[in-house]
């Protein structure tokens, strides 16, 4: 489609929002986070990969997450809220914890202001877990 409409307005920003485009997200609100944290320097994170434990097991899949530092970053949207959903969530941090992985989680609080509290939290894991900058 691009490519038939060479010259055209708004075709350097289309070029450049397929280049920043990842199958896998979930939602808006991840695809906003993973952009902000890139933006901000940080390592760009995989989107929903399953955690597999030393015997194999296939665990949760983290909606963004650093394998290397065994960080996984979870959005938590409005139905976060829900009773089920909260259950579900603890359920989720135990098994990061057994696991051994480090979990982040975000909320639409941190994403203002260009999501700097949100970068803020996940270059703490990630220095914490051993990541330096440029390295």
């Amino acid at each position: 489609m691009i490519d038939r409409h060479k010259g055209k307005r708004g075709i350097r920003k289309a070029k450049e929002a397929l280049r920043l485009i990842r199958v896998g997200s979930d939602s808006p609100q991840e695809s906003l986070l993973r952009l902000a944290m890139t933006r901000a320097g940080l390592p760009e994170p995989e989107l929903n990969v399953p955690i597999i434990d030393d015997d194999g097991t296939r665990h949760h899949q983290p909606d963004l997450s650093y394998r290397k530092y065994r960080i996984g970053i979870e959005y938590e949207g409005e139905h976060h809220g829900d009773e089920g959903q909260i259950v579900r969530d603890i359920a989720r941090s135990e098994r990061y914890e057994s696991l051994g992985w480090t979990e982040v989680r975000i909320s639409k609080r941190h994403m203002v202001n260009d999501a700097k509290a949100a970068v803020a939290k996940v270059r703490t894991a990630l220095v914490r877990a051993g990541w330096r900058p440029g390295g």
